[in-house]
């Protein structure tokens, strides 16, 4: 019985280190073996060791070392194996071992460096823009295809292509792998901070599975965003990670014990992460002193709002209306539109808000939005107009495939009068 439990233990760890590492281990894989594809056979290989030895031999004190230098070790004997077929992948696993020293013993320490230079190599500006995401999405922060398609409101089909010819541009024009020059840096920073504020997306307000929230991936986007502030400390990046901070500040009061989704006028306030709101404050401050901010701060500023307020009756949504209008100026988009529509009838009353998200539906853009269908649901139930506030609900949920929001706009909609 003792065997059998230490098994399950070894194999538990495996489980959680694939979770929290297994991009990290990627990521520095790449380094030590130039390539996309190449790294992701060693890393499947590594993980597959971990799977059968460490039940037998324990779990290794720095689990992320070995699952690299075991990764790595699979990737030059398989590069042997195939020497007989191509020469030039003996020269290669020459190579790969004669530095295999120098690689391995660096690569725990150098792992935070090696997720950085893995992000600025996809989002290269030889890549198209949105494959430069695709593929960071992908590759950096493994989500899935179809979570990506989601995230672009595309076909998983497209974006895999658009992910596959990404990795092969890289391998054809030898893309270096590294963090680029300083006179380099501000031009392809924008890509940067497109992909880690779609990888807080997906771990803020997960699109698909049972959780609402994936802190692994908003904590880690959190975490690619200090290492930009370090790397690069210009307005807009500070006023991401403000950003970020602020929104993840009330993570743990969006949902409930049993996990249902709760409102932000419901949230118990006293549950946000008053050291995130100072830092997310402090950093929004000095971004907006800049006077050379941009989306981001704009978001970070209306969040600010929210932050500051004891009770939601409190809320300025003059204040935040306004920001709108500015974001809506900056960076134009059917999405802030809906948000600033959702402020309005706050503001204004539902009435207002239901005219204007039924101008935005009408144009067609978010037909097939279920947060747009969500919000004027809500805003119908709240105007007595009980009918259109159903036919809403109903279409939210048939497009709706997170779990959580499901349960939300069903239990709205049982709970409207017949």
């Amino acid at each position: 019985m003792q065997t059998e439990d230490m098994t399950a233990q070894a194999r538990q760890a495996v489980d959680n280190v694939y979770r929290t590492d297994s991009r990290r281990v990627f990521a520095t894989l790449i380094r030590l073996l130039g390539d996309f594809d190449r790294a992701e056979e060693a890393l499947h290989d590594a993980f597959a060791a971990a799977m059968e030895g460490w039940p037998r031999d324990g779990v290794p004190s720095n689990p992320r070392a070995w699952l690299v230098s075991t990764g790595r070790f699979k990737a030059i004997d398989a590069m042997r194996r195939r020497a007989r077929f191509d020469a030039s992948l003996a020269t290669l696993a020459q190579q790969l071992d004669a530095n295999a020293d120098d690689g391995v013993e660096a690569s725990d320490e150098s792992v935070e460096d090696d997720r950085l230079r893995l992000i600025f190599t996809c989002c290269h500006p030889a890549l198209a823009p949105d494959a430069r995401v695709a593929l960071t999405l992908r590759e950096v922060c493994g989500l899935t295809t179809e979570a990506i398609a989601r995230a672009f409101l595309t076909a998983p089909p497209t974006l895999a292509q658009r992910i596959v010819r990404a990795k092969a541009k890289i391998r054809d024009a030898r893309i270096p792998y590294q963090v680029p020059s300083p006179d380099e840096l501000p031009g392809r920073l924008d890509a940067v901070l497109r992909v880690v504020y779609l990888v807080f997306n997906e771990g803020y307000s997960a699109s698909t599975g049972e959780a609402l929230t994936r802190p692994d991936l908003s904590g880690e986007a959190i975490r690619l965003g200090r290492l930009i502030v370090e790397l690069l400390p210009e307005p807009e990046v500070v006023g991401l990670l403000a950003l970020m901070l602020l929104q993840e500040s009330r993570r743990v009061a969006r949902t409930s014990p049993t996990g249902d989704l709760i409102l932000l006028e419901d949230q118990d306030r006293s549950l946000w992460d008053r050291a995130q709101i100072a830092e997310g404050l402090a950093r929004v401050t000095q971004a907006l002193a800049s006077r050379r901010f941009g989306p981001y701060t704009i978001q970070a500023a209306l969040a600010a709002v929210h932050a500051q307020e004891s009770t939601a009756a409190a809320t300025d949504w003059g204040q935040i209306v306004a920001l709108y209008d500015v974001l809506a100026r900056v960076e134009p988009s059917p999405v802030v539109e809906l948000n600033r529509a959702v402020a309005v009838a706050m503001r204004d009353g539902p009435p207002a808000g239901i005219v204007l998200i039924d101008a935005l539906l009408a144009r067609g853009e978010l037909a097939d939005y279920h947060l747009a269908h969500a919000a004027r649901a809500e805003l119908c139930r709240r105007a007595g107009r009980t009918a259109d506030a159903r036919a809403s609900y109903e279409r939210a949920l048939a497009l709706t495939q997170q779990e959580t929001e499901r349960r939300f706009l069903a239990r709205q909609l049982a709970a409207l009068p017949s």
